[in-house]
């Protein structure tokens, strides 16, 4: 349990964001252990400081339209935590002005005042912000909103906009292979206060608070994990005593769920480039129930394999190749995400992704099928990979199918998926 005040705490880790390069989840996953934060105070640090990515253009320009004069970095990260909490937070007004002025070294005064007057203010802020770039009002970089302006339109990404700065909602996977026998789906279905299913994907829950039951993860009862991951599994069609590989595995959430989809049969081979990330997937697979059933695990890095390794493997019926990408189907979950792309990355991964899935093309069998999917939402990543493989291997591969989900019309995350089929 941390003696620092938790808005302390979450100033830290803004300006350790602010001023570095590292991630988001990184910064807070180290605070946590160092203040063995826990409970109530962990989820207040994660609130104030994911909430404050999210909305930091906005918040800026708020504090531009307030202060009057210079003002140092610490003292703005501590008035963005302030009018985070006064505009997008249920905690009374009262304690968020007193408990954030007293995050200030200097300028108490003039911190008090100016979140006071964003109080007084707050209808009239939130007016002249609908009046702003989609860019400002909504806190994304402005060359995102045009990509997706000129792809999806204005309305769909002012949509998009608003899904990526609402905190996620939790969904569970339940086990139907799970240790014991147990009913996995009847004991979530039945807990109503706790969970409610996701229409037209099935096993799928989202929780009505809170975090899962420990009870239920410890018994390997669920998963935790977003609906849009079944687009990519379900595409594949996997089917019983089939041989299917997972390319690009953790942390091992799709092979848990195609093995689902296989009755628990067959066999699956899951790789991945990172050790760390392997043992991930193996833990995961352990907890519920499914390691040395049938699945298997394999170090491999499919964007300069070594051919030795390649031709010792077996031929496999379907392949899913879940490829590393940009991630901005997942802005909502993957908070800071936004302010880490450039313009230019999206070229740059579609370059690893056609060599990943361009490697894995030898170990599939004659009239197989391989799944290209990604949890982007940019025309490079997704259609224009598929486009270059049909046009590097039109002997070869014919497209079957194309499935996505787009949060703004679907209510999960985005994800992309194509089916091609490896002629005879």
């Amino acid at each position: 349990m941390s003696n620092l005040n938790p808005r302390q705490i979450a100033l830290e880790a803004l300006i350790t964001w602010d001023n570095g390069s590292k991630h988001a989840d990184d910064i807070l996953g180290a605070l946590s252990q160092r203040h063995r934060l826990q409970g109530a105070d962990h989820g207040l640090v994660q609130t104030l400081f994911y909430g404050v990515l999210r909305h930091i253009t906005r918040l800026d320009a708020f504090i531009d339209e307030l202060k009057r004069g210079r003002m140092n970095h610490e003292n703005r990260c501590v008035l963005r935590i302030g009018i985070f909490q006064l505009f997008h937070t249920d905690i009374p007004p009262h304690a968020a002005v007193n408990e954030t002025v007293s995050l200030a070294r200097g300028m108490r005064g003039v911190i008090n005042g100016i979140l006071r007057n964003a109080q007084r203010k707050q209808k009239e802020l939130e007016a002249l912000a609908k009046t702003w770039p989609l860019a400002v009002s909504q806190s994304h970089p402005e060359f995102l909103i045009d990509r997706w302006i000129a792809t999806h339109g204005e309305d769909a990404t002012r949509k998009l906009c608003e899904w990526n700065n609402e905190p996620p909602p939790v969904y569970v996977r339940t086990n139907r292979l799970a240790p014991d026998g147990a009913d996995s789906e009847a004991i979530v279905t039945e807990a109503t206060h706790l969970a409610a299913k996701v229409k037209g994907k099935g096993g799928f829950h989202r929780l009505t608070s809170g975090a899962p039951p420990k009870e239920w993860l410890d018994a390997g009862l669920i998963y935790v994990q977003d609906p849009s991951t079944s687009v990519a599994c379900d595409l594949l069609e996997p089917h019983r005593q089939e041989r299917i590989l997972d390319a690009c595995a953790a942390p091992g959430g799709k092979a848990a769920l195609l093995y689902d989809r296989m009755k628990g049969t067959g066999n699956i081979l899951a790789t991945d480039v990172s050790p760390d990330r392997l043992e991930t997937v193996r833990q995961n697979l352990k907890r519920l129930g499914l390691w040395d059933r049938g699945i298997e695990t394999a170090i491999m890095d499919w964007q300069r394999p070594a051919k030795n390794k390649v031709a010792q493997m077996p031929k496999f019926d379907g392949i899913l190749v879940d490829v590393p990408c940009s991630n901005t189907g997942v802005i909502r979950r993957r908070v800071d995400v936004r302010w880490r792309l450039r313009p230019d990355e999206f070229l740059e991964m579609q370059r690893v992704q056609l060599a990943i899935t361009e490697s894995c093309l030898p170990v599939l069998k004659p009239g197989g099928r391989i799944v290209y999917s990604t949890c982007s939402l940019e025309p490079e990543e997704n259609r224009g990979v598929v486009d270059l493989l049909l046009e590097r291997h039109p002997d070869k591969l014919e497209l079957e199918e194309i499935a996505e989900s787009l949060p703004w019309r679907d209510g999960f995350d985005g994800a992309f998926a194509a089916r091609l089929r490896l002629k005879k």
